[in-house]
This record gives C-alpha cells, sequence and structure tokens, in this order.
C-alpha cells in the first residue's frame, strides 16, 4: 500500500520490447537504496515489481495490460516519473490509501497559475466520476491530491510549490496523460450498497 506521497521525481533510462510486455529501468536513487528484487515501486501511480536494481537504478517489468490501461506506454527514455515505496507498518499515512491500482488515465485540460500555487482541469472518465467528489481524495500519477471541483468528466485540483517543484505535475502541459486511481473505500462503499439493495455496481 502506497500514500500517494512522491518520495523523488526519478527518469526513465533505457525502454525493452519484450512482446507482450516492456522492460523499463528507471533511475531513483532515493527509492532504490535498500530495495531488493521482488519488492515494489509505485511509478506515476502504478505499483511495479523490482527485478534487479544497481547504481541507483532499478528494472521493472511491465505487461501489456498495464501499458494499454495506464499512460506508463507513453513513457520514453528521458522521461520523468513519480517514484515512492510502500509505507512501512506503523508509518505515517500523509496522503490517503493508495493501492497502485490504476483506474483509468486522464489528460492534462488546463493550467491556471497563481501567486503561489496552480489549479490544474484534469479530464476524467465517464466511468469515474462518480467516485470523485468535491474535498475528496484522488490519486493523479501518483500524487495524492484534493479534489477542488468535480465537475461533468473532469476535476481540478491545487498545486502547492513543492508539489510543482518535486513532482511530474510541475511539467505536464495541456495534452498530457495522467494516471487516476480513485479512493478505494469510495468503491467499496459501492460495492457494499448495491448488496444491499440487488443492484450491481459496474
Amino acid at each position: 500500500m502506497f500514500t500517494g506521497i512522491v518520495e523523488e521525481l526519478g527518469e526513465v533510462t533505457a525502454v525493452e520490447k519484450l512482446g507482450d510486455s516492456s522492460r523499463f529501468r528507471l533511475r531513483g536513487p532515493v527509492v532504490t537504496e535498500g530495495a531488493r528484487h521482488g519488492d515494489s515501486i509505485a511509478v506515476n501511480g502504478v505499483c511495479l515489481t523490482v527485478v534487479e536494481t544497481g547504481d541507483g537504478e532499478f528494472t521493472a517489468d511491465v505487461m501489456e495490460e498495464t501499458l494499454r490501461r495506464s499512460s506508463l506506454g507513453a513513457l520514453g527514455v528521458g522521461s520523468r516519473v513519480n517514484l515512492e515505496r510502500p509505507m512501512a507498518v506503523g508509518g505515517r499515512l500523509g496522503g490517503h490509501i493508495v493501492q497502485g491500482h490504476v483506474d483509468g488515465t486522464g489528460a492534462v485540460v488546463a493550467r491556471t497559475p497563481s501567486e503561489n500555487w496552480e489549479i490544474v482541469e484534469i479530464s476524467l472518465p465517464a466511468e469515474l466520476s462518480r467516485y470523485v467528489v468535491e474535498k475528496g481524495s484522488i490519486t493523479v500519477d501518483g500524487i495524492s491530491l484534493t479534489v477542488v471541483e468535480a465537475g461533468s468528466g473532469h476535476f481540478t485540483v491545487s498545486l502547492i510549490p513543492t508539489t510543482l517543484a518535486l513532482t511530474t505535475l510541475g511539467h505536464k502541459q495541456p495534452g498530457d496523460p495522467v494516471n487516476l486511481e480513485v479512493d478505494v473505500i469510495a468503491k467499496y462503499v459501492e460495492r457494499l450498497l448495491g448488496a444491499r439493495t440487488g443492484e450491481d455496481p459496474k
């Protein structure tokens, strides 16, 4: 489990196509410290399994399903990525519960700068809209954020200088894809209420 508090802005250093999957090599000295084969690291909000580590880098295999359902398929050498290690038992939950299981992708629609922060509008797949509420939590490229406004097919978030400087959202431009993970608690509540009413939540 992750918290959506990005530890490091890493970089893709190599991408190897393996038929129906790809192997990524990523630079991240902070998250690779002490990392071993089989450990998990979230890359732009996608939970990946470490294959090898060395010299501040790690490799991870990404299957076709993940490439198709997330924005990882758009990454290339030089792409910047948000990196986070799983939360240790007893650690502080600084963001919110993040599984690293992407629910869908959106795209940056617009950026509105202010003196000390920036409002970013992001498109939202229709099937995820019901899980996004004003002042609720959402994960964007692995970043735990608070929804400012929830509209039909879009939402906005307010980014502080730290988020702009230390995550990919500081560099994303209109049209750039982002991974989205909605609050898992909302999905469980929907399933439980559906069981009580006899409805089948999609």
